[in-house]
């Protein structure tokens, strides 16, 4: 017998066809011993309809109602597939965060979940129902609905599979597993057997849609085992498998580099001629971290007469008015010339564990874009990854070069 934590999400669930193609999968396992948990989105499309609806009541929201608002859509999920699950003959009931509790912080909107009560979960598992639980949700220490913030029913499901020790928590989606690369752009890409969470964690960070980056943080804590599949080739027990997301000592040869990623949301900003004196990067980042601005590649030029220099560095692109205008309200205390913003630009990187203990990886992926006469605007690296900003408009071709280049097409 294994227990198992499944997540179904917006597509996953969008009509009650969907729904009982889930019940009849869930009956399966049911029947073959298993103890399962069901943790839901809501339908797709709903939650922008109900966060439409919020701002059109009140521009200016009470952000304690809004929670109240948006989290009904999982509400509804988890009670329609429960009546599915019934109607199929599976002992189920729903539940909504509040009820078990899953209890989360006071930060409406973007709460963060402090714990899970299971002992009420245990108790129906152990009676073989199976719990068909609300994501994106919990209670406040006010008592108040919360919400998780976007992909918060990933983080639901790997917060109750860490909290539950179950055996194994499923992420189904509208993709079959982890590519090597967006599959859509780069036809070649390979889907992977495994993957290690810190390269999981760089790739959803990094631009990777396929899961929200607080899971894959949840699940590489509490070590537990993920796996991605889709809803639409394969249910649990297929003979279809997913990506399995697991520690780096239980993949036996790693690849050097495991994937090729890309971000168009970014947006590049040079601060001309900034004064080249101790504490003027303080005085740049400290307002637009106050602003809730996340920075984040950055280089600056060295200072030829160590008097000024330039500084650049990258911002999400839907936060580039907000930072321009923090910069523009201190320009005269920072000192420097003139900012200059470019939206047109993307950022490309390669992950992979396999870097720690290889040499040669970047100068082979700045080769790759100097042979396709792609320039490189900005540079970043960590142990495990490295990124560059490109012009935007070579997004698709960079990703293709590079993952020829690391020998990731399919053979």
């Amino acid at each position: 017998m294994a227990q198992i934590v499944a997540k179904f999400g917006g597509t996953s669930v969008s009509d009650l066809q969907r729904m009982r193609d889930i019940a009849t999968t869930v009956k399966s396992e049911v029947e073959a011993g298993n103890q399962i948990v069901v943790v839901v989105s809501a339908m797709a499309g709903i939650t922008n309809d109900l966060v439409a609806l919020a701002r059109e009541a009140n521009p200016l929201h009470d952000a304690r109602e809004y929670d109240s608002i948006v989290a009904s859509g999982e509400q509804v999920s988890s009670g329609l597939l429960s009546l599915c699950l019934q109607e199929a003959g599976v002992s189920a009931r729903s539940w909504q965060g509040w009820q078990i509790p899953i209890n989360t912080d006071g930060v409406h909107g973007k709460a963060r979940i402090l714990g899970i009560d299971t002992e009420k979960i245990i108790k129906r598992l152990s009676e073989n129902q199976v719990c068909v639980i609300a994501g994106f949700q919990g209670l406040s220490p006010e008592n108040r609905i919360t919400t998780l913030g976007r992909g918060g029913s990933d983080t639901t499901a790997v917060a109750l599979a860490a909290a539950l020790k179950a055996d194994r928590c499923d992420i189904y989606t509208d993709v079959d597993g982890v590519y090597t690369s967006d599959p859509r752009i780069v036809t070649s890409a390979r889907k992977l057997e495994k993957i290690t969470y810190e390269e999981m964690l760089e790739m959803a960070s990094l631009g990777a849609k396929v899961l929200q980056t607080r899971s894959v943080e949840l699940a590489m804590s509490h070590k537990v085992p993920l796996q991605v599949l889709s809803s639409f080739t394969g249910m649990m027990g297929s003979v279809l498998p997913g990506t399995l997301v697991v520690a780096e000592e239980e993949i036996v040869e790693q690849e050097i580099v495991s994937g090729v990623t890309y971000s168009r949301d970014e947006a590049k900003i040079t601060l001309l001629q900034v004064p080249d004196r101790p504490g003027v990067a303080a005085a740049i980042f400290g307002p637009l971290s106050d602003a809730n601005v996340n920075v984040d590649m950055i280089v600056q030029n060295i200072s030829e007469n160590n008097n000024a220099t330039d500084l650049t560095f990258t911002v999400a692109r839907g936060e580039l008015d907000k930072a321009l205008e923090v910069l523009e309200s201190c320009k005269s205390e920072l000192g420097f010339l003139a900012s200059v913003p470019d939206s047109s630009v993307a950022k490309i990187s390669v992950v992979g564990v396999g870097m720690r203990s290889h040499a040669g990886v970047a100068k082979r992926m700045f080769a790759a874009l100097a042979e396709h006469n792609i320039n490189i605007l900005v540079i970043s690296t960590s142990e495990i990854k490295i990124s560059v900003l490109i012009a935007e408009e070579f997004t698709e071709l960079a990703l293709r070069a590079l993952h020829s280049a690391y020998g990731l097409d399919k053979t």
